[in-house]
């Protein structure tokens, strides 16, 4: 064995005796009833902090799928807007112009930025009560523990398993007007599959697809 080999297995042999002996201390430190306490402590907030590593790696995953949901949804608008702008540049003059238009885009005058912003509220509603679902119970206040069961009272077998909203968190969480253009933009998501609607117990759920 050469010299260099033989002082590196010394070396490596004198590591585990060094890694052994802070063991020890360590474990003998444990039988001492003060830092027995102390070390008690350090394992619950390991355990804590564990959890949050845990919680913020799904939230991590869901903004990523919703990420990705977004930027799908926002392709296919596009390319249906570039459709219905070309058929409004191209009508066949036989065609009673008024009818066309109030076709177009389910008889509606939105823009793919009016879309695109509605698009981005319900992404924030979405984000907002999912992050309260995601909250250490002892860490909310009383008004996001009441969200908190409103959420869970609200979910069904249809829903499990998915991320949706209800009309009430939009209004919880964004400034957006629950009115009739925002049904039509709801309208018109649905047509592109990107939500889905179940009913029940006099509320209607968004479902995200």
């Amino acid at each position: 064995m050469a010299l260099s080999d033989l002082e590196q297995l010394c070396s490596h042999i004198n590591e585990k005796i060094g890694n052994i002996k802070k063991t020890l201390s360590l474990r003998n430190c444990g039988q001492e009833p003060t830092l027995k306490t102390i070390l008690n402590k350090i394992g619950d907030e390991i355990i804590v902090v564990n959890e949050l590593l845990n919680k913020l790696e799904l939230e991590i995953e869901y903004q990523e799928q919703t990420n990705s949901s977004l930027q799908e949804l926002c392709e296919s608008l596009e390319e249906d807007y570039k459709d219905v702008e070309h058929l409004k540049e191209n009508i066949p003059p036989h065609l009673p112009q008024v009818t066309v238009t109030q076709n177009v885009y389910m008889k509606s005058r939105l823009t793919y930025c009016q879309i695109n912003d509605v698009i981005k509220e319900i992404n924030k509603a979405v984000v907002g009560k999912y992050k309260i679902l995601h909250q250490p119970k002892k860490s909310m206040n009383s008004v996001a523990r009441n969200l908190y069961h409103r959420f869970i009272d609200e979910e069904t077998k249809e829903t499990k398993g998915h991320y949706f909203i209800v009309e009430a968190d939009i209004k919880e969480f964004t400034a957006l007007k629950v009115d009739k253009r925002f049904h039509v933009i709801l309208n018109i998501l649905r047509h592109c599959r990107r939500l889905s609607e179940v009913r029940g117990g006099g509320l209607t759920r968004y479902v995200i697809t």
